[in-house]
């Protein structure tokens, strides 16, 4: 053996189990008994090759063939040429290499009759080690020949061995690379050892040692499975122990005459791993460069399970707080309800309410230990449950049992957290989930918890809410909505309609107002109140109100070269389109690509958002009256309006809301409000403009409360482009002109 490969310790000690010797296996095929006792007795107590013989006995061809079925180790065959018939020996050579397979099993052919010797091409293709008079075969010359002949069935079996073992080698390595997490690759190592060296995987052991913890055996076959996840210490076989111990310490393969060996893997990282075998080193099958080989790329593999171990943490767990991620979380959702859909599993998600505030003003070093002060509360107040992080300041928990998740969420921050040494009271908002009402995978699960916490957060903060199917379906009809929309305006699907706006005490036309319709494939209509918040909310409205402002001027240029320069289009603008750092940009593109003028436009805004975003208005409002353009507030009256803040924007008109114009003469508060309204503008100096109007006693009311313009049925319906060419035309000429 090679000494580099091996480190050979002490002798036994006193209480090691007796191995058995190996033996070359020697078969007699003779019909003459005295053959087979002058043979044996010949050579009785001699070793070839470090190895006694053991002789075994056949007195006829018959008799041969049972042992070529049983013993597949017949390191030589001293057969006799001449038995039942003139060339039974030689019959049986033929069955002896094709028809049982025997190919390094060595042959020596013997006769009585040298008249029957063989012909030499029988020697030659049946590979035919001697041939020999039995008359000549003293008992020097027959051990000469058998020492040869076991000689070359020892480098045979090596050969073979060394050629098997690299196939094994190739496959092994490629199943143990497949492994994940170091028990099932220290598994794989047992099974791979035993096919390499020909045993049943049973009688062998891997331990790990990875520093101060001392070993601790992570795999096992046969009689020491019971000592899987136990110290080494705990072995009670000491000779394994040692052994084992030994590798370990000195990095080495270790072998010990009659206890076997034990291997030795690197590992980087801290990871050491060694395997005992139950086999002897002195075997002539384990060739030591094989050995080498197999070290090497277990070592090898070692490193691949120590890296897919880490990459499975980091999959599955949050580094920063040690909690199970989302994937960690959903897989055990979907799990959980492929075998007990009906059980009373509950999954609640928690929201720190204002983290991203906390976080800006108090760093992120102070967020990570807000959140992992939380995660630390969550894990040590739920019980059961399974604290996973599943989004920024996230948290889900999952109860496989059922809780009364609401109660004990609130319970556990009603007291403050530990954060830097202060005292820290957070609030959460939460929803959640019986798994019951969840008909498919644990995304759908985590989707529906998280739909109920969207609910809490725009209901109430701090609050927590049971998720519904009707609270489902609502939220599902939207996202489905807002999918035909993207659909319907890529398939330019939305168009705009236009309804006057009139001088109430002349009947004037003087301004039209663009609104954005939606008809379906169907040919019915879907109302702006359904689809306008959801383009708002999912930013689709930066888009759509681009495509609007343009196919508006357009309009206003085509209505000016048709005679009716003088009419004002009136534009409706979200405050996503305002916040948008292009908007005044867009604005100046769409007047340039139509060739509108800019005074003919006029921008409305809603007065909620006014006066929300007053400073950031009143600067963007200031570069568009810099460039023409009109302003109005629309709905006027519906929020609630500082006057300063209304002088400081300096817009051109106020639209009342129709809601108020429809209670005028009904003694509502809506009619006091809109007499407000109008006494506001006055006194501001502002036009107003009511809209709304369906009967002629409301614009009669409203002229006498000194509002001068109106929008509504009475009037004219929102009708489509062409439409409104023939009407602002045969409105013209009955009106007088323009």
């Amino acid at each position: 053996m090679n000494d580099d490969l091996l480190e050979f310790s002490d002798e036994l000690p006193a209480h090691a189990l007796a191995r058995p010797r190996p033996v070359w296996k020697v078969l007699i095929v003779d019909d003459d008994e005295d053959v087979h006792r002058s043979t044996e007795l010949g050579l009785a107590s001699v070793e070839v090759v470090g190895r006694p013989l053991r002789f075994l006995h056949a007195y006829s061809a018959a008799e041969a063939r049972a042992y070529f079925r049983s013993e597949a180790d017949l390191a030589v065959i001293l057969l006799d040429v001449v038995m039942e018939t003139q060339d039974a020996g030689l019959v049986l050579v033929d069955e002896i290499r094709n028809r049982f397979g025997l190919r390094d099993s060595r042959i020596i052919l013997r006769t009585g009759q040298p008249g029957y010797a063989p012909e030499l091409e029988a020697i030659r293709d049946y590979d035919i080690n001697d041939y020999r008079n039995k008359s000549e075969l003293s008992r020097s010359r027959l051990f000469a020949a058998l020492t040869a002949a076991v000689r070359t069935y020892q480098q045979l079996r090596i050969i073979e061995a060394g050629r098997n073992g690299l196939a094994k080698i190739v496959r092994g390595s490629a199943a143990l690379l497949r492994t994940e997490g170091l028990a099932e690759f220290a598994a794989g190592v047992i099974t791979q050892i035993a096919g390499l060296l020909g045993l049943r995987p049973e009688g062998l052991v891997c331990a790990r040692s990875d520093g101060a913890d001392g070993p601790l055996v992570v795999a096992a076959a046969g009689r020491f499975q019971t000592a899987i996840g136990q110290p080494l210490d705990a072995l009670r076989e000491e000779g394994v122990r040692e052994l084992l111990e030994r590798a370990l310490a000195s990095r080495e393969n270790v072998a010990r005459s009659g206890s076997g060996m034990a291997l030795y893997f690197g590992g980087q990282d801290g990871r050491n791993l060694a395997a005992w075998v139950d086999a002897e080193c002195t075997d002539d099958t384990l060739d030591p460069g094989l050995l080498e080989v197999f070290c090497t790329n277990v070592a090898m593999c070692l490193d691949n399970a120590g890296m897919v171990e880490r990459l499975n943490g980091y999959s599955y767990y949050d580094q920063l707080l040690r909690l199970p991620n989302r994937r960690h979380l959903l897989e055990r959702l979907d799990e959980y309800l492929a075998h007990t859909p009906d059980g009373p599993g509950l999954l609640a998600v928690v929201d720190i309410d204002h983290f991203g505030e906390i976080n800006g003003a108090f760093g992120h070093r102070y967020g990570d230990h807000l959140l992992q002060a939380a995660a630390e509360r969550l894990a040590d107040g739920c019980g059961e449950g399974l604290v996973a992080r599943v989004g920024s300041d996230i948290f889900a928990v999952f109860w496989p049992q059922g809780l009364s998740g609401g109660e004990c969420l609130h319970r556990l921050f009603a007291e403050p957290l530990n954060i830097d040494g202060q005292a820290v009271t957070v609030s959460v908002t939460g929803g959640v989930v019986a798994l019951t009402e969840v008909g498919g995978a644990g995304s759908e699960a985590l989707e529906d918890a998280l739909l109920a916490l969207k609910q809490a957060k725009q209901e109430e903060r701090g609050s927590i809410v049971a998720y519904s199917k009707r609270m489902g379906d609502e939220i599902r009809d939207r996202v489905h909505l807002l999918r035909e929309l993207r659909d319907a305006f890529a398939a330019e699907r939305l168009f705009l309609v236009f309804q006057p706006q009139v001088e109430l005490a002349t009947g004037r036309c003087v301004g039209v107002e663009a609104l954005l319709r939606w008809r379906t494939d169907d040919g019915g209509m879907v109302p702006p109140d359904r689809f306008i918040p959801l383009a708002e909310r999912s930013g689709l409205i930066v888009a759509l109100g681009e495509w609007v402002l343009r196919r508006a001027c357009r309009k206003a240029a085509r209505m000016a070269a048709r005679g009716h320069g003088g009419v004002r289009m009136a534009i409706n603008v979200s405050l996503t389109q305002f916040r948008d750092p292009r908007f005044v940009d867009r604005v100046r593109a769409a007047l340039d690509e139509s060739g509108a003028s800019p005074g003919q436009i006029e921008l409305e805004i809603t007065e909620s958002v006014a006066m929300d975003e007053s400073a950031r208005l009143a600067e963007v409002f200031g570069r568009i009256r810099e460039m023409g353009l009109e302003l109005a507030i629309d709905d006027f009256g519906t929020g609630y309006s500082s006057l300063s803040k209304l002088q400081r924007l300096r817009v051109d008109r106020l639209k009342i809301d129709r809601s108020f114009v429809q209670e005028l003469g009904q003694g509502g508060r809506g009619g006091e409000i809109a007499s407000l309204v109008c006494g506001l503008g006055r006194r501001l100096g502002m036009e107003l403009i009511a809209e709304g109007i369906e009967e002629q006693v409301q614009a009669e009311q409203l002229l006498a409360l000194g509002c001068q313009l109106g929008q509504g049925y009475l009037f004219a319906r929102p009708m489509p482009a062409d439409d409104l060419h023939a009407w602002l035309d045969a409105h013209a000429a009955g009106a007088g002109g323009t």
